[in-house]
């Protein structure tokens, strides 16, 4: 199997462990457990279906790669499981959230908004998009990391000082008794982005949420944030879940990897299998559109043919059917009347496709592998 431009072989023995089912119960509950998790939020155009029917678990110690295309409800799902939709408006009007969200048995959905807000920092916490928007341009990294440190834990201002220190040599900030008393802007995007990592990580969170965290970031950089993420969580052990649509990030950090399209999974399962075995149309179109290393001579990459469609009105049936090659294989036309429901493909491996499986197996074999 070719290399898509990542290291594939460096997946780990890890990969292979199966996932449970989204309909399925488990036999011991996750740490984390989303099940029929709907984002909407009403606008003058119409209901925005962000997240629409979205089930996944979470175990702690592993890592879930979240992938899709901008506009496929990865980061809505992220804030979902932060509570941070229900913490203003949208508007004039809030954001309708259903569904079970479990965070150690706890359901964030249902539970009382202020405890929701003390498990933000302490249990669970979150690496956002762009470090130099989430932290405060007016106050020091030092001092935004004591607060982040003080508000869950009763302590002097020195004692938390020594923390925030403690941590920003922790990810990697030279001179971290200095650098702390810098303001953000005086930071460089990689040194800004550890810095985010320190405030995540200061109070020991048991589930880490990085969303894009390498985005605008060098090559070189990314690989020392993604190593830094992955050493963490083994000194941590905590769950950690990021977000991205870079398939070469969830290849470095991932055990088990989720596709999102138009708001809901179209594929999930072990790393290993949806890598090698990808059995999603919209998987294949993702792999087919990434470079490879081993050739002398880059081939002209093939796109995802077609546009993310309108999360306000998606197309019937399989939202993926516009853009599909292989929409009309199936007889009936079942793929823009009937919506693809999960099913398995592999151990642990589900795919929402109207495709059998005898069709996915030949598509593979025969036309998608060999080009990969």
């Amino acid at each position: 199997m070719t290399e898509f431009g990542i290291r594939v072989s460096e997946l780990g023995d890890s990969a292979t462990a199966a996932d449970e089912p989204a309909d399925a119960s488990p036999a011991s509950p996750a740490f984390l457990e989303v099940r029929d998790l709907r984002v909407h939020f009403p606008t003058d155009d119409g209901l925005v279906k962000s997240v629409d029917g979205l089930s996944f678990e979470l175990e702690r110690g592993r890592t879930l790669g979240i992938v899709g295309e901008s506009g496929s409800g990865k980061s809505v799902t992220s804030l979902g499981i932060m509570g941070l939709h229900t913490a203003g408006q949208y508007g004039r009007r809030k954001a309708r959230i259903s569904g079970e969200i479990r965070l150690d048995g706890i359901d964030l959905l249902s539970a009382d908004p202020d405890h929701v807000r003390r498990l933000r920092g302490r249990e669970m916490a979150m690496i956002f998009q762009d470090p130099l928007s989430a932290l405060h341009p007016y106050y020091t990294i030092g001092q935004q990391i004591v607060e982040a440190y003080r508000i869950h834990h009763d302590v002097d201002k020195k004692a938390a000082r020594r923390r925030a220190v403690e941590m920003l040599d922790r990810v990697g900030i030279p001179q971290p008794d200095k650098r702390m008393d810098n303001y953000p802007h005086e930071f460089s995007g990689g040194m800004r982005q550890r810095a985010m990592i320190a405030m995540s990580l200061v109070n020991n969170p048991e589930l880490l949420i990085a969303d894009e965290p390498t985005t605008a970031l060098d090559v070189t950089v990314q690989a020392q944030i993604l190593d830094l993420i992955r050493d963490l969580q083994r000194e941590f052990g905590s769950a950690v879940i990021v977000i991205t649509h870079d398939l070469g990030v969830v290849a470095e950090l991932a055990d088990d990897i989720l596709v999102m399209y138009g708001g809901r999974c179209v594929e999930r399962g072990p790393a290993e299998q949806v890598f090698h075995q990808p059995r999603h149309p919209y998987t294949w179109g993702l792999l087919g559109s990434m470079p490879r290393l081993d050739r002398e001579q880059q081939d002209r990459l093939v796109p995802v043919e077609g546009s993310p469609p309108s999360l306000i009105n998606l197309p019937s049936g399989c939202a993926f059917n516009p853009r599909c090659p292989y929409a009309d294989v199936p007889k009936d036309d079942v793929t823009r009347t009937i919506r693809p429901e999960p099913t398995e493909v592999g151990d642990g491996h589900w795919a929402a496709c109207h495709l059998t499986r005898e069709q996915r197996e030949r598509i593979w074999t025969e036309e998608i592998a060999p080009r990969l």
